[in-house]
């Protein structure tokens, strides 16, 4: 009997195989990272621990290596690529074949959002469950979903998103589903710590991972949504406009607040034409963050996103205060808007407080 066709123990740690597919994804490796996790499935080991404890675990930590600047973005998208080819791999052996006989779900991401991995992930655990899959992978636009849905009759959508500036459009496309009947579970890191936007922005169900996603799908169905929800039922804080101007003006208040800011930050002056157009850039997340918080009412989300954003930073050598001078223009610019003036002031005097304590001066 060849080895390799032995079953692997219950309970048997993955810890080595998820090191040595983290080694052969960071070599940039795919034939090694197919071979691995054929051989895992070979074993004994089943397809949706493979999936889920050891390429979903790889991937975070691809996620993680890029924030603290040891992979590249280059890096990043080809270690993604090859975790993708991993799934795929394990997808097609014999052991991940199995009959659909529960009902039809259709799994896709937000347009917007690039980051389909953990969509894929879902519709291989549901394919494992027995559900019949319709994976529609990254951006995909509202009108082009919704007409898939008229065409397969869907019994539920799942619907994923890992940036939370998607979440306006995920609100659209969870109500625009809702209207015609099929009701929608979300999930990914953009509807927040348990899935706190997810109610908010009235999704039928949420999950926390792709395992828990199928469990709770096949726990009972999800509940019909009421056809006529609206999505300003759920949040009537934007009657006040404030969402709206901030999106519309943004593009000019970069280039309002970049202009300013070589006299608030003269280190600017300084900047090569590359790091002027990342400055530029990371001013352009700022502004969309503050309009995703502004549409969610959430003032922790920006305050989260500043101390993200000044950690990314610094793991590349740019200082964290930085930050400060753009939020204090930006607040001038926005003084007749108080709620926005209100998340820029809590991030300012949390991203301050920070430094201080890292400089070892706790204020």
């Amino acid at each position: 009997m060849n080895t390799s066709s032995r079953p692997r123990p219950a309970g048997a740690s993955l810890e080595e195989p998820v090191e040595r597919l983290w080694e052969a994804v960071a070599a940039m490796d795919e034939h090694a990272a197919t071979e691995l996790v054929l051989r895992m499935l070979d074993e004994g080991i089943p397809a949706e621990s493979v999936l889920l404890d050891v390429i979903a675990v790889v991937q975070g930590r691809v996620g993680q290596e890029w924030a603290s600047n040891r992979l590249s973005v280059a890096q990043e998208h080809a270690a993604t690529a090859i975790n993708d080819r991993a799934v795929t791999a394990v997808s097609l052996h014999p052991t991940a074949r199995t009959a659909a006989n529960r009902g039809r779900v259709t799994v896709a991401c937000v347009d917007g959002e690039w980051h389909a991995l953990p969509a894929r992930l879902l519709a291989e655990v549901l394919k494992l469950r027995g559900w019949r899959v319709d994976y529609l992978g990254a951006q995909v636009p509202t009108p082009h979903l919704i007409s898939h849905l008229h065409n397969t009759r869907a019994d539920a959508v799942a619907l994923s998103s890992s940036l939370a500036t998607r979440l306006p459009t995920a609100h659209a496309v969870i109500t625009a589903c809702q209207a015609i009947g099929v009701p929608v579970i979300v999930g990914g890191a953009a509807f927040g710590p348990e899935g706190r936007y997810a109610k908010l922005l009235g999704a039928d169900a949420w999950a926390p991972d792709a395992r828990a996603a199928a469990d709770r799908l096949i726990s009972s169905p999800l509940p019909l949504p009421s056809p006529d929800h609206q999505q300003v039922d759920d949040l009537p804080h934007l009657a006040d406009q404030e969402y709206t101007m901030v999106t519309r003006t943004g593009a000019t208040l970069v280039q309002t607040v970049f202009a300013a800011l070589e006299d608030s930050f003269p280190v600017l002056r300084d900047y090569t034409d590359a790091q002027r157009e990342r400055t530029a850039e990371d001013l352009a997340h700022i502004v969309e963050f503050l309009a995703t918080a502004l549409y969610l009412d959430d003032d922790e989300l920006f305050t989260w996103f500043t101390t993200w954003t000044a950690e990314i930073l610094q793991a590349r050598g740019v200082p964290a205060h930085s930050l400060l001078p753009a939020l204090d223009l930006l607040s001038r610019e926005l003084k007749d808007f108080p709620r926005a003036v209100r998340m820029l002031t809590a991030a300012a005097h949390t991203l301050t407080a920070a430094i201080s304590t890292a400089a070892g001066n706790p204020v």
